[in-house]
């Protein structure tokens, strides 16, 4: 890991098209600003993780079961 240190309206590149910036500090927290191409997606490590947690979640369901889901939900419309 690269650690590196930066003031309020500091930033840092990454490659040459991302860069991210120290919008603000406070006691317990660190505002960044992110700027990047609209193909790259930034996303906060929590909600991969939920992401990745789902697609596991959703990889382990049988086919069986999900038809009995998506029939149970046909028939309550």
């Amino acid at each position: 890991m690269l650690v590196i240190t930066r003031k309020t309206d500091e930033s840092l590149l990454i490659a040459d098209n991302i860069e991210v910036t120290v919008l603000e500090i406070s006691k317990d927290r660190v505002k960044l600003g992110v700027s990047a191409p609209r193909d790259i997606t930034v996303i906060r490590n929590e909600l991969a993780a939920a992401q990745n947690a789902n697609r596991e979640s959703a990889q382990l369901i049988s086919k069986n079961a999900l038809d009995a889901l998506i029939n149970a939900a046909k028939n309550k419309s």
